[in-house]
């Protein structure tokens, strides 16, 4: 293993393992906020200066070999999520919509612009075109990448939220090694958070509630 490898273990380790994890900790918020702001800058420098990825790269879209199995994975995962929430959770079924239809259209753009897009820039984007020189196998390198998608909501202190971003980080990371495009894998995960915080389990997932 050359130095370069060696350099590039150690910023993925502190970049995408030890950052998640000093949000998750009780310290003082400037420890969280300062780490988080150097690890972006440092993320859009190196993105900038080695022309990671192209302006055309961030808008282009390819349905060609994707649409079918997203379409038929999210109509799946919409329907189990109903029946559980009906069964589990009745009363906050849809309560967004039926008590604040406002909010839910406000919130839903908001989080798939300035959310899930950056998101998605960070950790498949990113990761896949700066580590997947690490990764010899690419079921390691997809399994590898849900499990730090997961570690990054390792703050909400809450084992389905960090099952169901490790699911969810399985599917967007696959989406994008197949299309290798970031709108659409954003679009993807867009659908699946967005229809989270529809169903009524935002709460979960730090989206505001109607009262």
């Amino acid at each position: 293993m050359g130095s370069k490898h060696i350099l590039l273990i150690a910023e993925l380790f502190i970049l995408f393992i030890i950052t998640p994890i000093l949000l998750s900790l009780d310290i003082h918020p400037i420890f969280k906020i300062l780490p988080v702001l150097l690890g972006l800058i440092y993320c859009i420098t190196i993105t900038i200066k080695q022309s990671i990825v192209s302006a055309k790269e961030m808008y282009a879209i390819n349905l060609k070999r994707s649409w079918k199995p997203i379409t038929l994975q999210f109509i799946t995962f919409v329907i189990v999520s109903i029946i559980l929430m009906y069964y589990l959770n009745y009363e906050n079924l849809f309560i967004v919509l039926r008590k604040n239809w406002i909010m839910w259209i406000t919130i839903t753009l908001f989080y798939s612009i300035f959310s899930v897009y950056p998101q998605e820039f960070l950790y498949r984007t990113f990761f896949f075109k700066r580590y997947s020189v690490l990764f010899k196998n690419t079921t390691v390198l997809i399994i590898f990448n849900a499990a730090i998608f997961s570690l990054a909501h390792l703050a909400f202190n809450n084992l389905l939220v960090s099952t169901l971003t490790f699911i969810g980080g399985i599917l967007f990371a696959f989406t994008y090694h197949k299309s290798k495009s970031l709108l659409l894998t954003s679009i993807e995960h867009a659908l699946y958070g967005s229809w989270l915080f529809t169903l009524g389990m935002g709460e979960m997932l730090a989206f505001p509630m109607p009262s």
